[in-house]
């Protein structure tokens, strides 16, 4: 299978630019479209990456960008909805689109992301529409591979960078569902599975939970990012009364830290119950092998500084 030329949508987020930087790594040719060019700027120097202006809702222009490609990969994902029927544009529109246009493009390969507890029937309107969005990419006669990570961690997470702010400016770090259970695996392993899985027939048509190596409570979690920071905070647990009460407050304010709907995710522990897939060839991250070098006060500060030198200050 002809996979030289890889339309990435999603490819300027989060795991969007370690799986482009990757792909370039490999030879490969890159299309990332975006509705603002200006947002995939840390990709326009990459070689082999064009970064296009479109509407990625757009048939006709998802054809369009479909065309000559060997492979897609769907990383487009939202934890939380603007305006109601976001989940549903983002995560089942999108990926019913993006299958018509392989097919209409004659692009037989496609990666696609999911989550980890996505399903129809779970109890949370994120991970009912991630398991439609599956539904709708395994009923397809595509070449298809379904990846469903928990937790995500790496440099620009918004993990246990939000842990890390919050505990920054808060005197207690007041949490719901602070027993859920979570097993983070990080950005790199990830992008490291979707490209292995690119061109390795044994993952055709096959479904990859992606965990990291150890299991951590909501507590652990912010603790942990609290001891790497210097902002150890205590942590009042909510009772479930409280916690929806937090979170009805906190889907109201900007940037919605936490939703009605992510509490439901929260219901279900998102851990793995299988290895890493050893069809990857490697181990998962640990969590404590990488956190240090982007939440210690010195990573901080040496962040800055960059960012500093870079604009000239």
């Amino acid at each position: 299978m002809n996979t030289a030329r890889v339309l990435v949508l999603g490819g300027s987020g989060f795991v969007g630019r370690h799986v482009v930087a990757r792909l370039v790594a490999t030879g490969c040719s890159v299309v990332v479209p975006t509705r603002y060019r200006e947002r995939a700027r840390h990709l326009i120097l990459l070689p082999t990456v064009d970064v296009i202006e479109a509407d990625i809702h757009d048939p006709l222009a998802l054809e369009q960008l479909a065309a000559g490609a060997g492979a897609a990969i769907n990383l487009v994902g939202i934890l939380n909805e603007t305006r109601r029927g976001d989940f549903e544009r983002a995560h089942v529109e999108l990926a019913r689109k993006l299958v018509d246009a392989c097919r209409a493009m004659r692009v037989a390969r496609l990666l696609h992301m999911s989550a980890l507890n996505a399903g129809v029937k779970a109890p949370s309107r994120y991970l009912r529409t991630k398991g439609e969005a599956e539904a709708l990419v395994a009923d397809s006669d595509l070449a298809w591979t379904i990846f469903q990570p928990s937790a995500i961690f790496g440099r620009e997470d918004s993990f246990l960078n939000m842990f890390a702010r919050l505990e920054r400016f808060l005197p207690v770090m007041a949490l719901a569902h602070a027993d859920a259970r979570f097993q983070p695996v990080y950005v790199g392993d990830v992008a490291d599975a979707f490209v292995h899985a690119l061109d390795d027939d044994r993952t055709h048509r096959m479904r990859y939970p992606l965990c990291g190596p150890k299991v951590y409570t909501l507590r652990e979690l912010v603790t942990y990012a609290g001891e790497l920071t210097g902002y150890d905070r205590p942590i009042a647990s909510l009772g479930p009364a409280l916690s929806k009460l937090q979170a009805r407050v906190l889907e109201l304010l900007p940037g919605k830290l936490l939703s009605r709907d992510n509490l439901a995710s929260m219901e279900l522990d998102n851990v793995c119950d299988c290895d890493f897939p050893a069809v990857f060839g490697s181990n998962p991250t640990a969590l404590e092998a990488v956190a240090p070098a982007y939440l210690t006060p010195a990573a901080t500060r040496s962040r800055y500084s960059g960012l500093r030198a870079q604009g000239g200050r």
